[in-house]
């Protein structure tokens, strides 16, 4: 059985896994935000930085890619993408339904963010979430990367998102003027 994932933010640009196929989707009642704390890959305990999660939202829509593994890879993709996305159990995993461009609706594996998380940070007001990513480093790497990075290969993509390119060009002014 074919094993389809949606991708919405780092997984647009580094998905990990060997991907079969490539198809634009739409995810309903989601939108994509930077909504929770990052303290292993793109910030520290001491100064956690922002990643993107999906946020519940009723008649929202969230745009983005949906994945499919590489034929008999979907077990080892299941795990790495456990491994990498359950880190620290701000993300829920579930099997949600995903509309293509095709007009085709599949089941796609979706990380969405816990609510009730002590990482959940959703409401942050755009200025506060520039001035965190400005400064923030983790293990992955500055978090100003992830932010420039994704807002790329969503332009790439054709997906408009109007607060990433606020962030983006809030963050670049932050960090050459210093004030990260």
């Amino acid at each position: 059985m074919a094993l389809w994932v949606f991708g919405y933010g780092s997984l647009l640009w580094n998905p990990g896994f060997e991907v079969a196929e490539r198809a634009h989707a739409c995810l309903p009642d989601y939108h994509r935000s930077f909504c929770m704390r990052s303290i292993h890959h793109r910030g520290t305990d001491d100064r956690p930085g922002l990643v993107l999660a999906l946020d519940a939202h009723e008649g929202s829509v969230c745009e983005g890619l949906a994945l499919r593994a590489a034929p008999g890879s979907e077990d080892a993709t299941l795990a790495y993408l456990r491994e990498r996305e359950l880190v620290s159990s701000a993300y829920i995993e579930k099997v949600l339904p995903v509309d293509l461009s095709t007009g085709a609706r599949i089941e796609a594996v979706t990380y969405v963010i816990d609510p009730d998380h002590v990482q959940y940070c959703g409401g942050m007001p755009l200025e506060d979430q520039a001035r965190t990513i400005a400064g923030a480093i983790g293990g992955m790497g500055p978090n100003p990367e992830y932010l420039y990075n994704t807002a790329t290969h969503l332009d790439e993509l054709g997906i408009p998102d109007a607060e990433l390119h606020w962030l983006a060009s809030r963050v670049r002014a932050l960090v050459d003027n210093g004030l990260a």
